[in-house]
């Protein structure tokens, strides 16, 4: 499959010199379709990293073009269930009992399967309702082959991509999919963030149970809670009515989850870094529960102020100061100059900046986010970004899910009542909170 997609770029890049251009882009979006179908097919037939990869490039339209996307975007859902005596036997051989001496009871039916493994809810020999995940067996062999198979083809058809810091990217791809494999890791991080949020109002996080878990099983508490889209798209359906009620509601869910990601990204500096709508759910109390820390990433404490100070440089229109701090970070552009670095800036935060003076944000239609990628794919061309620091990948990839959340449903979010306070308290903090 992947042969096949590498051929029939380098064919395109051939043919493409001998067309007139607009036929050529006919034939590049036609060629995008064929070959995203191929991926598509070929990621759930198999598995393993490529169904991992093509979700986590699902959420990447700065990387992808369309039709790939809109290939890609439905397989969140799409691995398939163990069966519950494949289940069992893992559960018990890492934990050493069987399931019936370590859980009261225990779902054999998965509230979710994903590409690495899947979750049941289960009850605790003290009565505690738990979600518990299960890794698939043999997943971390075939994924790591799935990784160097598709690091092979994007080193194949790199040349008919824009020019961008693969390296980095595909670094920090394969770092953050490896990480998955590691459920020892990832219990250390969710009891971290949980902290870190242990009474907040508006934002709930999972508490792992470390005698019910191992690097193949992870056991954390049970949340319960519907799917945020479930829950955005009623009381969007209820707002279009002229139910204000209901747009209010919808409005503060969203803006809870902006304030949670901010606190994680530039108050905390560890966040969870996979917010795609499966891991995120509204409880009952209308908290956001925001779950699955296995891909998730920590800032050291100079370069989370070094991207907070990014932040304030932006806000205040300090484009010198921002120069000097892309450079400190190690963005690097093809002539070293800022210019694409500050339009992409412009692109990230420029919402942010509106909603400090206007009061709440106001999010582009269609027309305006098509009008702005276009002036950031000439931004490319003209001068290419060489080189991003790692953790950009990750931060990048959460705030260009979440603005797909945002841009979808417009919500009125009030700068003063979800931003302003983090942005303080960040700013006003020289170091993140200790454990």
């Amino acid at each position: 499959m992947l042969a096949q997609v590498a051929a029939s770029y380098r064919f395109y890049s051939l043919r493409a010199a001998l067309l007139p251009r607009d036929r050529a882009q006919a034939f590049l979006e036609s060629l995008h379709r064929i070959n995203a179908q191929r991926f598509y097919r070929g990621s759930t037939r198999h598995g393993g990293a490529f169904l991992k990869i093509g979700q986590l490039l699902s959420a990447r339209p700065d990387i992808l073009p369309r039709p790939w996307i809109q290939e890609l975007s439905t397989l969140q859902d799409a691995a398939p269930a163990l069966p519950f005596e494949t289940v069992r036997r893992v559960v018990e051989s890492e934990l050493g009992k069987p399931l019936d001496h370590l859980f009261v009871e225990f779902d054999p039916e998965p509230l979710a399967a994903a590409s690495i493994g899947q979750v049941h809810r289960a009850v605790t020999r003290n009565g505690e309702p738990v979600a518990v995940k299960v890794q698939r067996p043999g997943i971390a062999e075939l994924v790591r082959l799935d990784l160097q198979s598709l690091e092979i083809f994007l080193a194949a058809i790199r040349s008919s991509l824009p020019e961008l810091d693969y390296d980095t990217i595909v670094s920090e791809v394969r770092g953050a999919v490896l990480a998955e494999l590691d459920y020892v890791e990832e219990a250390t991080m969710t009891a971290k963030v949980a902290r870190r949020f242990a009474g907040d109002t508006a934002v709930v996080i999972p508490v792992p149970f470390p005698y019910l878990s191992t690097g193949k099983v992870l056991t954390t508490s049970f949340i319960d809670g519907r799917k945020i889209t479930a829950v955005l798209d009623e009381l969007d359906a209820r707002s279009e009515t002229g139910d204000l009620e209901a747009r209010r509601e919808l409005s503060g869910v969203l803006g809870q989850l902006m304030s949670g990601y901010i606190k994680q990204i530039l108050l905390h500096g560890e966040f969870q870094a996979d917010p795609h709508p499966g891991n995120l759910l509204l409880t009952d109390e209308g908290r956001v529960a925001i779950l699955d820390f296995g891909c998730s990433k920590s800032l050291l404490p100079e370069v989370r102020e070094g991207y907070l100070d990014l932040v304030r440089a932006f806000l205040f229109g300090d484009r010198k100061r921002m120069g000097e701090l892309f450079d400190r970070l190690g963005f690097r552009t093809r002539s070293g100059k800022p210019d694409t670095l500050h339009a992409f800036a412009d692109a990230i935060l420029s919402e942010f900046r509106k909603a400090m003076t206007n009061g709440s944000f106001c999010w582009p239609d269609r027309e305006s986010m098509l009008e702005q990628a276009t002036e950031l794919v000439t931004a490319l061309e003209n001068d290419p970004v060489v080189k991003i620091p790692t953790e950009f990948v990750m931060i990048a990839r959460v705030f260009g899910t979440l603005m797909g959340l945002f841009t979808e449903y417009r919500p009125d979010i009030a700068f003063a009542d979800h931003v302003l306070p983090v942005l303080e308290a960040a700013l006003f903090s020289s170091a993140p909170p200790t454990e």
